[in-house]
């Protein structure tokens, strides 16, 4: 009892750590976005919110952006983690450090390097905002979809594929039967990783000459001009929407894991 009372006490440098940088700062988030300029409470900022034209429309393009960009990665990351955990190459550890090594470069560095890329592109493509979004977002988050999804998929006991194979599968089958639904936490994992980062990541956007705002640089631009109240409403919508994502991709990567569980 004695030492287990001691233990507890490990925990005290966390709750001081929660307290201080997340709960504090999220009581003032909801009050300010909960009060106006005068400090009445109210849904005001909500209201405002909604029905502006211009601030809705962020919304929209955020969402979309980050739904492209998540598709765009997980259409390279899948197949690119499938054939990676599938081959007998001996060094695998040494291309999926090939993946994963951009990120060892100094984020302004990728960043401008590509953009230099995109502006000797011939054509359209270089000078469209949104196709520029797109590819920034994509260099950017490419890793964070590969990796869960090639440990996921590598972890699969590989005798389930042949058992799937001795019951009369077709390749095609197994993998829709038998590898893609045991695999679908780490996509699911994957899609969070993404997702939710892509809605936020103005600094993309600003670095490639993009003038379009998104969630990101949306709060940003209220925070710059002292309006607290716009800013905290914008993040709390955000922080409602990413927790929402949070609770289905949680529950879609359990029902994923109880199909993988009874394919056989």
């Amino acid at each position: 009892m004695k030492g287990t009372f001691q233990r507890k006490y490990l925990g005290i440098p966390y709750a001081l750590y929660l307290l201080v940088f997340v709960i504090l700062p999220l009581i003032v988030i909801v009050y300010y976005a909960f009060t106006d300029a005068s400090g009445r409470p109210g849904i005001g900022n909500f209201i405002s919110f909604f029905t502006d034209p211009n601030t809705l429309g962020t919304l929209v393009y955020s969402l979309v952006l980050a739904f492209v960009t998540t598709c765009v990665c997980l259409l390279i990351a899948y197949p690119a983690a499938y054939f990676l955990a599938q081959s007998r190459i001996r060094s695998k550890s040494a291309i999926l450090m090939l993946m994963v090594m951009p990120m060892w470069i100094n984020f302004t560095l990728r960043i401008t390097a590509l953009k230099e890329i995109l502006t000797v592109v011939e054509g359209n493509l270089a000078f469209h905002p949104f196709m520029n979004s797109v590819i920034g977002m994509t260099y950017d988050f490419l890793p964070f979809m590969i990796l869960p999804i090639y440990n996921q998929i590598s972890r699969i006991d590989k005798s389930l594929i042949e058992a799937a194979a001795d019951l009369g599968a077709d390749p095609r089958q197994a993998f829709l039967r038998v590898l893609l639904p045991l695999s679908m936490p780490g996509v699911v994992s994957g899609i969070s990783m993404v997702f939710l980062p892509a809605m936020t990541n103005y600094v993309v956007l600003d670095m490639l000459y993009n003038s379009t705002y998104i969630m990101g640089s949306l709060i940003g631009s209220y925070f710059s001009a002292y309006d607290w109240h716009g800013g905290s409403m914008i993040s709390l919508i955000l922080l409602v929407i990413i927790c929402l994502f949070t609770l289905v991709a949680g529950n879609d990567e359990n029902e994923g894991t109880a199909r993988g569980g009874s394919v056989l």
